[in-house]
């Protein structure tokens, strides 16, 4: 698989754990990263003052709103430098690290068509659970992630708050397409050869269940990778990250789409939600 780990960087906590997924993506598959930084665009959404088609609003001639289109000037002039600031030190960090080819993008605008411009030459999009402020605005990662997941035709890594080495990779298996995707891009990609895999289903273990964990498991042999698997009992999202946490698991694979219980986990009103609650990045797969 060829591409760009397209990774977005902010001014969240989680930046650093971006810079340094992508930085051990990069060294797994040789893959360069593309560093991206998204402005965004001004809250007040102020027009010329001078425009002689339109009335003048109201309060113009205080002359607060001509107060009001200078800070928003110079807030605009201080976000662009604080982005290049992050930029430059996100590439530091994969310098670093030992990323050989690194580029670099500032871009404003909306976040989501942003992502739809670099994804046809990605191989992955990298982004944090969490955006910058994101408590205080909807314009951020996290606001966006469901969005991104609903549209990405690219599998989406979804970085925890801090990086660990990444031995140990949990595929969630429904028996959906977008699981049997989830399983064929693993079984293709350079990125999981010599790591610990298990399949895990949640549900009864029914007949047909085991015969798509075996299919799965048969996939993932062929191309070299050994994986273990298990039926889970209880709500899918518990299970999971009780299993992910017992027997420390460091990264969570799983389909954007299917069609049980595990749907709600990534479509749905519980998307946010189980993002934060889960400790170990994610890839989501259509």
């Amino acid at each position: 698989m060829t591409g760009k780990i397209v990774a977005f960087v902010d001014g969240s906590i989680y930046a650093t754990s971006v810079c340094d997924h992508a930085a051990w993506i990069s060294k797994r598959t040789g893959a360069p990263v593309q560093l991206v930084h998204v402005l965004r665009p001004s809250p007040s959404g102020a027009t010329t003052l001078d425009d002689p088609a339109e009335p003048a609003p109201l309060g113009a001639r205080s002359g607060v709103m001509e107060e009001l289109a200078a800070l928003d000037a110079q807030r605009a002039r201080l976000m662009a430098a604080h982005g290049r600031a992050l930029i430059d030190d996100a590439r530091v960090l994969l310098e670093k690290a030992g990323v050989a080819e690194i580029s670099a993008e500032l871009r404003q605008g909306d976040l989501l068509a942003t992502v739809h411009e670099f994804e046809p030459e990605a191989r992955v999009i990298l982004l944090g659970k969490r955006g910058e402020e994101a408590d205080q605005a909807m314009d951020h990662l996290g606001a966006n992630l469901e969005r991104i997941v609903r549209s990405c035709s690219r599998p989406v890594f979804v970085a925890s708050r801090a990086f660990k080495p990444i031995e140990r990779v949990l595929i969630a298996y429904d028996g959906g397409v977008s699981a049997m995707k989830a399983v064929d891009h693993i079984s293709r990609s350079t990125l999981f050869p010599g790591l610990s895999v298990q399949i895990a289903a949640v549900g009864q273990g029914t007949p047909e269940v085991k015969k798509g964990l075996e299919t799965a498991q048969s996939m993932l042999a062929a191309a070299g990778i050994s994986a273990e698997t298990t039926v889970l009992a209880g709500q899918p999202e518990a299970a999971l990250r009780k299993l992910a946490e017992d027997e420390k698991f460091d990264l969570l694979v799983m389909g954007a789409y299917g069609h049980s219980r595990i749907r709600s986990l990534i479509i749905g009103s519980t998307t946010t939600a189980t993002m934060r609650a889960c400790k170990v990045p994610v890839v989501l797969i259509r």
